[in-house]
């Protein structure tokens, strides 16, 4: 029962991911459907290669993750499927899977030409269903990713989220403010060694460790507020104190306690964020 997985920026009110999912299931009836997210910010193609870095390791390696977050859905912008260590990507060459290949050695892809593995007729404002929804099902029943078109080198690749390493000093950006209002940083990979922090720059190829800090004694400057320390829980903090912990995909996080660090502060991504010691 092969698993595919489905990541938009469609929202739930129409009929899109329905849609996707239909053309899906006639294809490989037999499929597992996962849906990560229909929520995407609209053309928010960052946010997008974000989830897919994150949730992507999580799944069974032979697992398809379909993808579409497509501002430029009907221009020359090409349709590409791409095979890795940690699953097969299917969706728009635009930088919405680049951070995803730099977790990985090695990876093949292809320009998904071959009209055989098409809707008949497709529409130039919906590739989705009409040619990615197809590639992925068959995709998922075996056919080999060689059999959809011919092979891509040059794959396009999104800027990488802004980290700066010096002596005592790392700075990095807000991404983004998740469902509860907690800032996502750039600053991250973060891994507990007791009470210190190593921080191993992520979607860096072959980086190693950059950096080691003491949590407990460092300064966190967000914007122009001042955190301190970084901490293990929300739990830690005293209901609606301002927090600085480390999220569950290692990455540094500005939150409150029961609260919404997004709505007290009113940061948008971009917004500086410095860790000093």
């Amino acid at each position: 029962m092969p698993i595919i997985t489905l990541l938009t920026d469609f929202g739930l009110e129409d009929e899109y991911v329905g849609v996707m999912k239909g053309v899906i299931l006639s294809i490989a009836p037999q499929a597992r459907l996962v849906d990560l997210t229909h929520l995407i910010p609209p053309q928010d193609i960052c946010r997008g290669a974000l989830v897919l870095v994150s949730a992507a390791p999580y799944f069974p390696p032979d697992t398809v993750h379909l993808a579409v977050v497509d501002p430029g859905v009907g221009t020359a912008r090409r349709p590409v499927a791409i095979r890795t260590p940690i699953g097969t990507f299917v969706g728009p060459d635009n930088g919405l899977f680049s951070w995803a290949l730099t977790e990985v050695e090695e990876w093949q892809a292809v320009e998904l030409r071959e009209t055989a593995y098409r809707l008949p007729q497709v529409s130039m404002t919906f590739h989705g269903r009409d040619i990615f929804a197809p590639a992925a099902a068959h995709l998922a029943t075996g056919v080999p990713l060689e059999a959809l078109g011919p092979s891509v080198f040059d794959l396009v690749s999104l800027p990488l989220p802004y980290l700066e390493i010096r002596e005592n000093t790392v700075e990095g950006e807000i991404l983004y403010a998740d469902r509860f209002g907690n800032l996502v940083t750039s600053i991250g990979r973060l891994r507990w060694t007791g009470d210190l922090l190593t921080l191993i720059p992520a979607f860096r190829p072959h980086a190693g460790p950059a950096a080691m800090f003491p949590a407990g004694l460092v300064r966190v400057t967000v914007g122009k507020t001042e955190v301190r320390p970084i901490r293990r829980t929300y739990g830690e903090a005293a209901r609606g104190e301002l927090v600085a912990l480390v999220g569950s995909s290692g990455f540094l996080e500005i939150a409150v306690r029961e609260g919404n660090a997004a709505e007290r502060l009113g940061l948008l991504p971009g917004t500086p964020v410095q860790i000093t010691w």
